[in-house]
Order: structure tokens, then C-alpha cells, then sequence
């Protein structure tokens, strides 16, 4: 039972994660490129909330990292569309207040958390590292995002954190079937998809720009 209501914070988590790419999808259908919509970032604010205590519960460093990292460029890009301070003050405070408790939590308690995370005797210490990498490399594709979109003045997803996405999600996937973590598996697999139609579209729409362009 205990293991059924942390797997369904997981799924939640998950759902939300796939729910925003599904709307960034749709829309990015519409605008025939690959776009950046405000709700993109809300969804993936919460779904990281809820992937964090997951990661917690599980006593699983790789997610947990990975989440650390994510939580503040989600803000970021928010403020970028000037979409931050429209949220509701109590929502801001939990957002921003969540993580650095649990954080500082972790922290105040190091030795017990210690021999959770990194002596759980369920995750090897090989597939420990393999497991932050991707998630590194996972979570890079949003710095590199933050970057792109600070130099441009807007939030933008350019072509290179779809890329980066893919690889990621690649060697998350497989760190997923290794630990036989259902929650990892279903929304690394559905990600790719997704990931993969936005490089189409992208290029598609780089061509169309380059053909209008030469009729000029």
C-alpha cells in the first residue's frame, strides 16, 4: 500500500510532465514551430514539485538532483514571459519554499539521508552515477534553454534542447529498466516522442524560411 501511494505521487507527477508537453505539442502544431507557451512552464513547475517528494520518498538521488536543478529555470522562464508575478502570492511562496526546506531538511539530517541515497542497497553505486548523469544531461538541456532564451530576451526552446532532450531521455529510459521504475519508463518513452516531433517541425520550418527567403 505504502509503495502504491508513493508510485501514485510518481504517475502524478509524470501526467503533468506529459500533460505540458501536450499542450506545447498542440500549440507547436498550430504555430507550425516549435514554441514556448507560459502554461508549458506552470505544468512543469508542479509536475517537478511532486517528482522531488517522489524522489524523496524513493530515496533516489538521480531524481532528485535532476529536479533541484530544473525548479528555478522553470521560474526563470516564467519571469521572462512576465508570467511570474500573475501567479497567485501563496502559489509563489510554496514554489519557491518547497524545495529549500526539503533541501535544507536533508541537509540538517545528512547521515541518515546519507545511507538512504547513496548506500541504498537497491541502487549500485554504478547505476548511481549512470542515473545522474542522464539526469545532468537531462537537466542541461534546460540550462542551455535558460542561456539561449536569456541572450534572445525571451524564452524560447530552440533546436538544441530538443536534442539534448533525446539523449537524455535515452539514458534515463535506461536507467529506468535497470531500477524497474515504472513512473521513469512511461514518461521517458512518451517524452521521446514528443521530443522528436518538435526536431521536425523545427527543421520544417527552418526550410520553409529558406524557401520564401531564395523566391525573394
Amino acid at each position: 500500500m505504502e509503495n502504491l501511494s508513493v508510485y501514485s505521487i510518481g504517475f502524478l507527477a509524470q501526467a503533468l510532465f506529459s500533460a505540458r508537453l501536450i499542450v506545447q505539442w498542440i500549440k507547436s502544431e498550430k504555430a507550425g514551430n516549435s514554441i514556448s507557451p507560459s502554461i508549458f512552464w506552470q505544468l512543469s513547475i508542479l509536475a517537478s514539485w511532486l517528482l522531488f517528494i517522489y524522489g524523496l520518498l524513493r530515496d533516489d538521488f538521480a531524481i532528485i538532483l535532476g529536479q533541484i536543478i530544473a525548479y528555478s529555470i522553470y521560474i526563470r522562464n516564467l519571469q521572462l514571459q512576465n508570467r511570474w508575478k500573475k501567479l497567485p502570492l501563496v502559489t509563489r511562496v510554496i514554489a519557491l519554499a518547497t524545495p529549500l526546506i526539503a533541501f535544507a531538511s536533508i541537509l540538517n539530517h545528512w547521515d541518515i539521508h546519507y545511507q538512504q541515497l547513496f548506500k541504498n542497497d537497491d541502487i549500485p553505486l554504478w547505476l548511481l552515477i549512470w542515473g545522474i548523469a542522464g539526469q545532468i544531461t537531462f537537466t542541461f538541456r534546460f540550462i542551455y534553454q535558460w542561456i539561449y532564451s536569456e541572450r534572445k530576451g525571451e524564452s524560447i526552446l530552440p533546436m538544441g534542447f530538443w536534442i539534448i532532450s533525446i539523449t537524455g531521455s535515452c539514458m534515463i529510459l535506461s536507467y529506468a529498466i535497470y531500477r524497474a521504475d515504472p513512473v521513469l519508463f512511461i514518461g521517458q518513452g512518451f517524452g521521446i516522442i514528443v521530443y522528436a516531433r518538435n526536431i521536425i517541425l523545427i527543421r520544417k520550418n527552418k526550410l520553409q524560411l529558406n524557401s520564401a527567403n531564395q523566391q525573394k
